[in-house]
């Protein structure tokens, strides 16, 4: 069957992050032994508590 190409806005994907990693990969390995929390104390500081976009997960980001 041929499809026509359609309007691309009209189109959506969900995806997540845990699909796109496989499941024996290194990061996961990674993420089992080390614990990231860290990162938020480092980084507080560059977040705005009242302005600004919604912010993105920082140990996600890393």
């Amino acid at each position: 069957m041929l499809k026509r190409k359609t309007s691309h806005q009209s189109e959506m994907e969900l995806v997540s992050i845990e699909s796109l990693v496989p499941v024996d990969h290194l990061l996961r390995k990674i993420d089992e032994f080390i614990d990231f929390d860290f990162i938020y104390d480092k980084v507080e500081h560059l977040y705005c508590k009242d302005n600004g976009r919604p912010p993105l997960d920082p140990v996600t980001l890393f």
